[in-house]
């Protein structure tokens, strides 16, 4: 069946949502297509305005709608301890186990060299910067088990080392390939608590 084109738009404007394929973008197109049109403005002018207001937080790169994030702006998370995560979606995915009290550091993606992404591509600098003043001393490698994960926990483990910073890298109670993000709380508490240093 031929699409009328503003259809066609939408199918086109939801697939490039990750995780959307045609069929999934197709179905919501046809539901958006069929919802009163204040629904589709209300959730029109959602998205425009979440997108607007959220920014990175300016220590830890989580998004954040001031310039430090919520975990930031509270000393009581300053403890010491930086878990270091690929993205901002890894640091919500580790709060909802409410075991692990100290600050974050997003790194914006991992290492790839197959894909072009090199340190410099990361917030890698912006990591060995937060570190120079002394008050760290431990760095939680935790992003995702998989092979840019681990080579980008392997980097980070020998550039810290030397400054006398124990790095632990969270255990692997986390299935090989699994995206925090779709961990449940308690894998993720266990691969916390099991972490070891590297």
């Amino acid at each position: 069946m031929e699409q009328i084109e503003p259809i066609s738009r939408m199918i086109n404007a939801l697939s490039r949502l990750p995780g959307i394929g045609q069929k999934t973008a197709a179905r919501l197109a046809y539901h958006i297509a069929g919802m009163p049109l204040d629904d589709v403005r209300d959730i029109a002018a959602a998205l425009w305005q979440g997108r607007k207001a959220v920014r990175y937080c300016a220590v830890c790169g989580n998004y954040s709608v001031d310039e430090l994030c919520s975990i930031c702006s509270r000393t009581e998370r300053h403890n010491g301890q930086i878990c270091v995560v690929r993205d901002p979606k890894d640091v919500n995915a580790m709060e909802r186990m409410h075991d692990y009290q100290g600050l974050y550091h997003v790194l914006h993606g991992t290492l790839s060299p197959m894909d072009g992404v090199g340190p410099k591509d990361i917030r890698i600098q912006e990591l060995m910067d937060r570190l120079q003043d002394g008050s760290i001393h431990e760095v939680i490698l935790a992003t995702n088990p998989d092979i840019e994960g681990e080579a980008t926990a392997a980097y980070l483990a020998r550039m810290i080392k030397p400054m006398g910073i124990t790095v632990t890298r969270i255990a692997h109670g986390l299935p090989i390939g699994l995206d925090l993000e779709y961990a449940d709380e308690v894998t993720l508490s266990k691969a916390m608590s099991g972490r070891h240093e590297m």
